[in-house]
Order: structure tokens, then sequence, then C-alpha cells
């Protein structure tokens, strides 16, 4: 009977030992504190990972910009927003003039709109354009140039002599965008025109219906060889690796602005979008591109509170 006992007392006290039994002092408060006070440190730790690793966004963000900027959407500023927020990038690509009818007509619906071209989102603005865009941010610029098929015929010609009198010699292809639906084919349009006052023949080329080409294949059609040059931007050219040469008496570019949206399906993610496309990462992403990074960014208009970076 005594082994028994002895037994029984010594695996009583194993038990205790094991689960950590508190002192006959102690109260069930003050164990159960000592329970939670391990969640407490593990919750603790969870709060503080929590505060410097924010919560990834969930969705799609529908991005509606200009077809100057397909390579580098897609390719780089893409997979690294989503990669940085968590929220899916779906782009459409057109002319930035193009973009502006469609959304004006609810053709097109989308969270965000990048341009090319300031006047784009102000033709959006005011009650009689729908009131799509009450702000936007201007972030750089691009420089207009001629891109050349290296293996062109015309190509010495064009690295050694004035490009208004080689694109107008016999046979020359040139492309560019339509004037009417691209801010582009506008600038062309007037790189063409004051310098026809000097030299009549790019009248010619000017009014050529045939030379004009979609913003998102112009690129395409020039690296498959069908064109001997094409007007592009400084910026475009690089992320394509298409030779360029100097529009000699010109100096037109591109303005690039970003807005988002009246009625953003995903206003939360479009706000994500716009901190992240003029964040400094993306900035350095778009000074390799040769781009004129614009800083700080112009800002028109009111945007929310807390969506640009803090100077």
């Amino acid at each position: 009977m005594k082994r028994l006992l002895g037994s029984l007392v010594l695996v009583t006290l194993g038990t205790c030992a094991t689960a950590g039994c508190s002192s006959g002092s102690s109260s069930p408060g003050s164990s159960s504190a000592g329970a939670s006070g391990s969640g407490s440190s593990s919750s603790s730790a969870s709060t503080t990972t929590s505060s410097t690793s924010p919560a990834k966004g969930t969705g799609s963000v529908n991005v509606l910009y200009a077809g100057s900027l397909v390579k580098l959407m897609e390719d780089k500023i893409g997979p690294g927003f989503k990669a940085g927020t968590g929220y899916s990038f779906s782009g459409f690509s057109a002319g930035s003039t193009a973009l502006a009818s469609q959304i004006k007509g609810k053709v097109r619906r989308g969270d965000v709109f990048v341009s090319a071209s300031p006047k784009a989102d102000q033709s959006l603005m005011g009650t009689a354009n729908g009131d799509w865009v009450s702000w936007y941010v201007t972030f750089g610029s691009s420089k207009l140039v001629l891109g050349i098929n290296p293996k062109s015929r015309f190509a010495s010609a064009l690295k050694t002599k004035p490009w208004y009198d080689v694109i107008t010699q016999p046979g020359f292809e040139v492309g560019f965008t339509d004037p009417k639906t691209d801010p582009k084919g506008k600038l062309t349009a007037q790189a063409l025109s004051d310098d026809a006052k000097a030299h009549p023949a790019l009248s010619k080329v000017a009014s050529s219906t045939s030379d004009v080409f979609p913003e998102e294949t112009l690129v395409a059609n020039l690296q498959s060889g069908q064109l001997d040059a094409g007007f592009f931007y400084t910026s475009e050219a690089k992320t394509a690796g298409i030779q360029t040469v100097p529009l000699t008496g010109t100096d037109l570019k591109a303005s690039y602005t970003v807005t988002v949206l009246k009625g953003a399906p995903n206003a939360a993610g479009a706000a994500a979008f716009v901190k992240y496309l003029l964040g400094s990462q993306t900035q350095a992403i778009f000074k390799a591109a040769a781009f004129t990074v614009t800083s700080p960014p112009k800002v028109t208009g009111t945007p929310p509170a807390g969506l640009l970076p803090s100077s």
C-alpha cells in the first residue's frame, strides 16, 4: 500500500512538472495570465509584422494607357505593380485621344488613365465632358524622333543627311500614327507641316493616309521591315531597341499624365497604381527608358490626400 501511494505521488509530481503546474499560492487567474502572456507575445509579433508589411491588395486594376507605353507597361510596370502591391494589372493600350473618346462615350471603362498628352485629360474634364477627370499629374516627357530600320537602303543616308531630305525620296516608306486619335500623330503632323514651309515635299508625306498605322503596331511594322523609318518617342524607341535620329529643326515632345477616372470600379487599386507609378522605383524605370522625369510631378487639380509621394 505504501509502495502504491508513493508511486501515485511520484506520478502526480511528474505530471505537474511536465504541465508547469503553478504553486499553491498562485491563483487560477495568474496561471491564465501566464498562458495568455505567451499568446500576447505572439499577437504582438504578428501586429509588428503587419505594420511593417502592408496588406496586399486584391482584384484587378484596369489601366487604359497610351500605346507608346506598351512594352514598358507589359514588361516592367505591370509585373512590378503586382509584385509590390498584390493587385493584378489589366492594361489596354491605344492612342490617348482615342482612349479619351472611348471613355467619354462610355465605350470603354477603366480605373486609371495614363495619357501622352494633358489635352486628352482636359477633354474629359468639366460637366460638359462628363467629369470623368477632375485632376491629373504630369510625371514625365519624351521627345519625338525618327526611328530607323537598320536594314533599309536609306539607313546610311538618314544618319548623314537631314531627315526631311531623305524621307521625301522616291520609294521611302515612313510610318506615323493617326493625328486624329493619337497625340504622337498630332506632333508628327506638326513637325511635317512646320518644316514643309521650307521643304514643300514634306506636305505630300503629311497628307498621306497610307503612312498611318495604329500606335500599338507601329514598332512591329518597322521591325518587320515594312517601313524604312517611323516617328516615335525616344522612350518607346529605346525600350524597343530602335535606332533613332533627331528631328533637326523641331523640339516636340509628349507629356505623360496619370489620373483616376470617375467611378473607378477598383478605386483602392487605382490609388495604389498611381502611387506606384509616381514612386521612386518606377521613376527610375522611366529614367532608364530615356524619359525626362518631371520632379516633383506637376499637379493639375486636386488629387485625393495621400495619393502623391512625399517630397
